[in-house]
């Protein structure tokens, strides 16, 4: 490649066509691309005068990069997936000018102000009719958690900032974040990178929404229900249990109508009812067997059972020894 080389994290590449020869710049664009993405395939029409310019640069489990050429076409065929199965997703956010993402049967328009995701295990394609000038976040398949099939109802489709819900608020962000990252040193640079992150994942469960919440959830609850308890299952540990941020859990139990504390709470409470029903707990402490379900405080756990029932322990014990 001419012009550096994308190696390690923390370490940027710059690269432009603009000193090499026409007959040699789709060659070397081609090359550039396929080293700070993944294998491309690069088509340009011939006898029309172009520049590639790229940027780019890797933090943490994100790259950001910063791409400008046209016209012409960039492909991710079934070849190139073979020949380098990168797990990875790409969201492709419109700086300048127009671009299509082709993906999964799908086409989305890219104008300025939107952005699409595209996953790099599937052949795509991007036609840019015109120069243009476009943002491209690279992440890990496995941060957005999501199944097979719901990754393939995300690509494609474009999201832009206009009516509700999480896009008209995170759209905003990520370009002001991107943006951020190309201007900030230090360690504030992967702050910004991990809030990034967390936004895409929440954008992506948004969009994916009905269709794959449930089943992220639930997948998440049916692991914590083995776990109630253990005293020190928090929020924090649940969400570093399964490898996403705090945010992004708090996020995923509002889209099911709850918080992560009160369906804590709820479920180990429903445990301790039914415990304290069975024949063979008749005599076991009240306080031995809250804190088997991770009430450690007797007396808290006796105001918040009275607050959920509206009797005590003792009475609900009671009454139910007698039926």
């Amino acid at each position: 490649m001419p012009a550096g080389s994308l190696t390690a994290p923390g370490r940027g590449v710059s690269f432009s066509t603009r000193s090499l020869a026409p007959g040699d710049r789709a060659a070397a664009w081609e090359r550039a691309l396929s080293e700070v993405f993944t294998a491309l395939e690069v088509t340009v029409e011939s006898g029309r005068p172009w520049v590639g310019e790229l940027t780019a640069e890797r933090l943490g489990a994100l790259q950001i990069a910063t791409e400008e050429f046209g016209p012409g076409t960039i492909r991710r065929g079934v070849r190139s997936v073979a020949a380098d199965p990168c797990t990875h997703v790409l969201v492709r956010i419109q700086l300048d000018g127009t671009a299509l993402l082709v993906q999964d049967g799908r086409a989305a328009e890219l104008r300025p102000g939107r952005l699409a995701f595209h996953d790099t295990l599937r052949p795509y394609r991007i036609v840019v009719p015109a120069r243009q000038r476009a943002r491209v976040l690279m992440m890990p398949r496995a941060r957005l958690l999501l199944e097979e099939e719901q990754l393939s109802t995300l690509t494609a489709t474009a999201v832009d900032g206009t009516g509700e819900g999480a896009a008209a608020l995170l759209l905003p962000l990520l370009s002001g974040l991107a943006e951020e990252v190309t201007r900030t040193a230090g360690a504030r640079r992967d702050d910004l990178a991990r809030i990034a992150v967390d936004a895409l994942a929440t954008l992506a469960l948004e969009r994916v929404g009905s269709r794959t919440a449930p089943a992220l959830w639930e997948r998440i609850t049916a692991c914590t229900e083995a776990r109630l308890r253990h005293p020190g299952l928090t929020p924090q540990a649940i969400a570093d249990r399964h490898n996403i941020s705090l945010r992004h859990l708090h996020r995923l139990f509002e889209l099911q109508g709850t918080t992560v504390t009160t369906w804590l709470r709820t479920r180990r409470l429903e445990s301790a009812r039914e415990e304290l029903a069975q024949a063979g707990a008749a005599h076991r402490p009240i306080a031995v067997l809250a804190a088997r379900w991770g009430f450690t405080n007797p007396s808290h756990f006796s105001r918040t059972f009275r607050a959920a029932y509206g009797m005590s322990p003792g009475q609900w014990r009671a009454a139910q020894l007698k039926t």
